[in-house]
């Protein structure tokens, strides 16, 4: 693990897009920009825009550079496997799609009490662990999306884990639901190197309200992005801090203040505690558009994009996200009011959001 070099690491869920492909002329700009000041760490996963990450970073990363000189992290998602036999397969094909014979790092995505039982009865550990006796993985970890007490559990059921990836930020460090500063110190007390996801909760962090941009503004040392980001680099065992950058601008942005990383000072963390207070203070649904949820939606409700409209018409109280809910985001899917309530959702949603309460808000909002 000493062979990451900064603590800041690309996160490919969300790349620059064209036209519903990827940019890859742009994502070798950001790869080579990237790769040049310093930085080596990229993360990955099959379900990452429609399997197209993975190849992208073939195309983008490791059909250009020497193999040594990145390092490179994939995952194994529930809804690829049924049976242990699935898995090397699968596994086989991800180092094609990559383009690579090994993976430094190999998470169990996404553990929580509703798959965990499901990845233990088809040994997907164990397979792991054999994968890297034969030298196809380097570091074998999790991403972890659950409470500290089921974390507790595995890494107590597994203790060859070498590594634990947490959605950690300041909203939601002290937060009952995603619980990030007690998972962390479960992270801590198993002595497990951590990656942190979600630093700036899917943007939330950077597209702050006005009155809370205002607070960071006044500090006048950097984007809203570098409090987020710098907050979570800043704890002890914090191997590096995934941002899922989709512009040169952002990139550019965050190697400006990460490629000599200094940590919060009690100035800027009082700062981040105001924005903190703002922000609840204003009931926000605390979506990430990560997208899990729309996947197994039988009624193709675009569910972050519906909270986006609802988060944006609390902020604003304008027309415009009343357009985008009945001319964009409800054409091509359901709107809030077609939910079934199955559940699906909320079984894989990584913020434990109560969905289908939210979605007859959204409906008495927009409809």
């Amino acid at each position: 693990m000493d062979k990451v070099k900064k603590k800041l690491a690309f996160g490919c869920m969300r790349l620059p897009m064209k036209n519903g492909k990827v940019d890859e002329p742009q994502f070798c700009k950001m790869v080579d920009r990237f790769i040049e000041e310093g930085f080596n760490y990229f993360d990955t996963a099959h379900g990452y825009i429609g399997g197209q990450s993975e190849t992208a970073i073939r195309s983008c990363l490791t059909s250009r550079y020497p193999r040594e000189s990145y390092i490179l992290t994939d995952k194994l998602t529930d809804s690829y496997f049924n049976k242990q036999e699935d898995i090397r397969p699968f596994f086989e094909n991800q180092l094609e799609w990559c383009g690579v014979d090994y993976f430094d790092f190999y998470l169990m995505h996404a553990q929580g009490a509703g798959n965990y039982g499901k990845f233990k009865k088809c040994k997907a550990y164990e397979t792991a662990f054999e994968l890297k006796a034969e030298g196809k993985i380097r570091h074998v970890g999790i991403s972890f999306h659950d409470t500290a007490e089921v974390l507790e559990q595995i890494l107590t059921e597994y203790p060859q884990i070498e590594v634990v990836q947490i959605q950690f930020n300041y909203l939601d460090y002290d937060d009952s639901a995603v619980q990030g500063r007690r998972v962390y110190e479960v992270c801590r007390r198993h002595n497990k190197p951590v990656l942190v996801m979600e630093p700036v909760k899917g943007g939330n962090l950077v597209n702050l309200p006005e009155d809370a941009k205002n607070v960071l503004t006044e500090l006048d040392s950097g984007s809203p992005a570098s409090y987020a980001i710098r907050f979570a680099a800043g704890f002890d065992g914090m191997l590096c801090v995934l941002s899922g950058m989709s512009s040169i601008e952002q990139l550019e942005d965050n190697i400006g203040y990460m490629k000599d990383f200094k940590p919060l000072n009690d100035e800027e963390l009082a700062a981040v505690n105001k924005v903190v207070a703002i922000l609840h203070s204003k009931k926000l649904i605390a979506c990430t558009a990560c997208r899990y949820c729309t996947e197994g939606c039988p009624m193709k409700i675009s569910i972050p994009d519906l909270f986006s409209c609802m988060n944006t018409k609390e902020l604003t109280h304008d027309w415009n996200p009343d357009y985008y809910y009945n001319q964009v985001y409800t054409k091509q899917g359901g709107k809030a009011s077609s939910c079934i309530k199955c559940g699906k959702c909320e079984k894989i949603c990584p913020q434990h959001l109560p969905i289908r309460k939210l979605l007859v808000d959204v409906a008495a909002t927009f409809e």
